[in-house]
C-alpha cells in the first residue's frame, strides 16, 4: 500500500462521515445512495433514502413497483430521470442478471442511469473492485495535488486524475487483510478500494473545499500537495474551470384553482422536462389578471376571485422558471374536472408527486406540506 493510500484511510478511520449507505452497503443499498446523491447534498438525501427503503427495500421491490409509487417516493429530491432510469435499470436487473447487480464496473454501465462514475462507485464500494470512481470533488483534489492547471473538464484530465489515483489505491491482498481488520474494529463493513474512493469523497467534502479556502492543515496529504507546497496561498485558483453557460430564464404564471377544499391538478407530457409528473395548471409568460382570466376561460373554468399570489424562481440545470402565482375561487358548476384533476390535500400529499418547483404554491394549499 503506498504511503499516500495509508496517510489517506488513517485519516478516513478516524474522521469518516456516518451514513446509512456506508453502515450497510450491499450493492442495493450503494447503487440506490449513489443515484440519489447525483446533483443533491447528502443531508438531504438521508430522509429521502430511508424512506425509500421502507416502502421498497430490495431490487425486487423496486422492479415491481408502479410509476406513481417510486415518482411520489422520489418527490422533491429532482432529476426525475434518475429514478426512472433506477425503476428500468431494476427490471433489467431482475429479469438479465437473477436479481443481483453485476459487480464489474463494464457490466454496470450497461444498466440505464449508471454512467462511467457511478459504476466505478459501486464496483469499488460495493464489491472491492480496483477502480478510481472520479467525480468533481476528486478531479478538484487532484488538480490541487498535481498542480494541474489545464481545464480539469476535459478528457484528458479526467483520463490523468484516474491514473493518477489508480496508482495509489490499494492493491495487495496483505492490505485487504489489515484493513478490513481494521474496520471491523470499529463496527463497521468496508473494503480498502471502496473506503480510498469514500476518503477522497470525505476529503473534498471537509478540508479540500470548492468555492472556499481548503483547511490544508488538517489534509492528511497534504504532504504530497504541489500546490500547497509550491505555491502556497495560490490553492484557490484550482481547479481551472470553463466559462459557465447562462441559464435561459422562462417567465410562468401558476393557477392555484381551488373549489373548495379541492385544487386543480394535471399530469405533466410523457416526454421533456419533468416528464409525467404533476404540476398545477400553467401558462406560458407572465399573464397579468385580465389575461389571466382569460386563459382560465379557455380552459373551462369560471373565476369567482382571483387574487395575486407570491412570485418565486425555481432553477434548474439549463433554465430558471420566473413564475407568478394566481389563487383562483372557481364556481362549484363549473366544468374544470373535464379539463383537470380536482384533488384535496391529502391526495396531493399522499398520491400526486408534485415536483419542488411548485413548493411556493403548494404552500397555499397545505401550510403544513414540505418536502422531506
Amino acid at each position: 500500500m503506498s504511503e499516500f493510500s495509508d496517510k489517506l484511510l488513517a485519516w478516513y478511520q478516524a474522521n469518516r462521515r456516518v451514513l446509512p449507505w456506508r453502515e450497510d452497503p450491499t450493492p442495493y443499498h450503494v447503487w440506490l445512495s449513489e443515484i440519489m446523491l447525483q446533483q443533491t447534498r447528502v443531508e438531504a438525501v438521508r430522509e429521502y433514502y430511508n424512506r425509500f427503503l421502507i416502502r421498497l427495500p430490495d431490487v425486487q421491490a423496486l422492479a415491481e413497483a408502479p410509476e406513481d409509487v417510486y415518482l411520489k417516493l422520489w418527490e422533491g429530491l429532482g432529476y426525475y430521470s434518475r429514478i426512472r432510469n433506477l425503476h428500468k435499470a431494476a427490471q433489467m436487473v431482475v429479469e438479465e442478471y437473477g436479481g443481483k447487480l453485476p459487480q464489474s464496473a463494464e457490466e454496470l454501465m450497461k444498466l440505464p442511469g449508471i454512467g462511467r462514475y457511478t459504476s466505478s462507485a459501486i464496483a469499488s464500494i460495493a464489491f472491492g473492485q480496483k477502480i478510481p470512481a472520479v467525480d468533481g470533488n476528486l478531479l478538484r483534489i487532484f488538480s490541487r495535488l498535481q498542480s494541474y492547471e489545464d481545464n480539469i473538464k476535459t478528457p484528458a484530465a479526467l483520463k490523468e486524475a484516474s491514473s493518477f489515483y489508480l496508482s495509489r489505491m490499494p492493491d495487495a491482498a496483505a492490505d485487504e487483510t489489515s484493513l478490513d481488520a481494521a474496520a471491523a474494529k470499529n463496527g463497521r463493513p468496508g473494503n480498502s478500494r471502496g473506503d480510498f474512493n469514500q476518503a477522497l469523497m470525505d476529503l473534498g467534502t471537509a478540508v479540500c473545499l470548492p468555492g472556499s479556502r481548503p483547511a490544508c492543515e488538517k489534509c492528511p496529504v497534504a504532504v504530497f500537495c504541489r500546490i500547497h507546497n509550491e505555491k502556497p496561498g495560490r490553492e484557490m485558483t484550482l481547479p481551472v474551470m470553463p466559462a459557465r453557460k447562462e441559464r435561459k430564464v422562462e417567465p410562468l404564471t401558476v393557477f392555484i384553482i381551488r373549489n373548495g377544499e379541492m385544487t386543480a391538478v394535471r399530469k405533466r407530457p410523457a416526454r421533456g422536462l419533468l416528464a409525467g409528473l404533476y404540476e398545477f395548471p400553467n401558462a406560458k409568460g407572465t399573464l397579468e389578471q385580465d389575461d389571466a382570466v382569460k386563459w382560465l376561460r379557455k380552459h373551462g373554468v369560471e373565476p369567482l376571485r382571483i387574487n395575486r399570489l407570491c412570485s418565486a424562481v425555481h432553477v434548474f440545470t439549463h433554465k430558471e422558471w420566473h413564475m407568478t402565482g394566481y389563487e383562483v375561487r372557481i364556481d362549484p358548476f363549473c366544468d374544470a374536472a373535464d379539463h383537470f384533476i380536482m384533488a384535496d390535500p391529502q391526495e396531493i400529499r399522499d398520491k400526486y408527486c408534485i415536483p419542488s418547483a411548485f413548493d411556493a404554491y403548494l404552500a397555499c394549499i397545505d401550510p403544513a406540506y414540505r418536502h422531506l
